[in-house]
């Protein structure tokens, strides 16, 4: 017997492998194994999206944090290790507490409990949740001038534009009038960086998707051979997004919850898009809810941090 909760699960990925082009949610990818391989990514030579992102929050701290103000309530969309958030909470004054937001139940004790250590006088408010969908903030015993969302890591790309633009609605909403989003962006760049950054030598990318079907196989009782699938990852330049698949390597069945799913040689299951913008066409996107007020880069004008007010 599956519990409700797994009940729901099991059927947003039945519905996602029953497609004609086979999908699975990348939110997967974030149990304890996948956000601790995920963390290693982030110091991966290849990958430049962390290091210039907090290197472009590091250079403009000043700005960033007079922007922002003081007495804010500051909530963050996929946590993860907190490694980011620790510079603005070394200069932010008056913080009237942090809320951190993650899938990963494991990952989000053992950030936050790091965080009590190192700040003991923040306010810290943990939410484990799926921040894609709607959820409640907990019980705040405090009052703030304005909330913050701070959602780093170019994870908005893991939304279509469409997708995107209603779920920023969400992060209006959750904030309101005076609030305000500081938010990390990917732009577009030459395909060879964005392909090896998808594509490390070390292969961990490879091993962080494919531990999706090694999670399936623990949580939902599948039986994915996991040496007949490999890594794909590239760029669509046509829309602007690089895709990362998971390729069956020859005609299979698997089984899932009395469910029979059958592959072909080389067809695959899409796990992730990873849009890219420009930084006009960011700007127009995100038009009918916010303004942007501010937008760094780095001097290649790889990635860019933007601070956006809601209309």
């Amino acid at each position: 017997m599956h519990s409700p909760e797994q009940e729901s699960y099991l059927r947003e990925v039945l519905s996602g492998l029953k497609k004609p082009q086979k999908t699975l949610p990348c939110k997967l990818f974030y149990d304890e194994e996948g956000s601790a391989l995920f963390d290693q990514i982030c110091d991966l030579e290849e990958y430049y999206l962390t290091r210039t992102e907090i290197g472009i929050i590091e250079n403009n701290l000043d700005e960033i944090s007079s922007l922002i103000g003081q007495d804010c309530l500051l909530i963050e969309f996929g946590s993860g290790s907190s490694l980011k958030i620790r510079l603005l909470l070394d200069r932010l004054k008056n913080i009237s507490a942090y809320v951190p937001i993650d899938i990963s139940l494991n990952h989000l004790i053992k950030s936050t409990e790091a965080l009590s250590i190192d700040y003991e006088s923040l306010k810290i408010r943990p939410v484990c949740a799926d921040y894609s969908q709607p959820f409640e903030l907990p019980p705040l015993d405090v009052t703030w001038s304005k909330k913050v969302v701070f959602y780093p890591g170019s994870t908005i790309g893991n939304f279509t534009p469409e997708q995107a633009l209603k779920f920023l609605g969400r992060i209006a909403g959750l904030v309101g009038k005076d609030g305000s989003l500081l938010i990390g962006v990917d732009l577009k760049k030459d395909t060879e960086t964005l392909e090896a950054a998808y594509n490390d030598k070390d292969g961990l990318t490879s091993e962080f998707n494919l531990n999706i079907l090694r999670r399936l196989n623990r949580e939902l009782g599948a039986n994915f051979q996991i040496s007949l699938w490999k890594h794909q990852a590239f760029y669509n330049k046509e829309h602007g997004r690089v895709e990362m698949h998971l390729v069956s390597l020859k005609d299979q069945s698997v089984k899932m919850n009395n469910n029979k799913i059958f592959f072909k040689t080389d067809e695959d299951i899409l796990t992730e898009y990873s849009y890219k913008y420009g930084i006009e066409e960011f700007e127009e996107m995100v038009s009918p809810i916010f303004d942007v007020q501010h937008v760094w880069t780095d001097k290649e004008k790889k990635f860019s941090v933007q601070y956006l007010t809601v209309k």
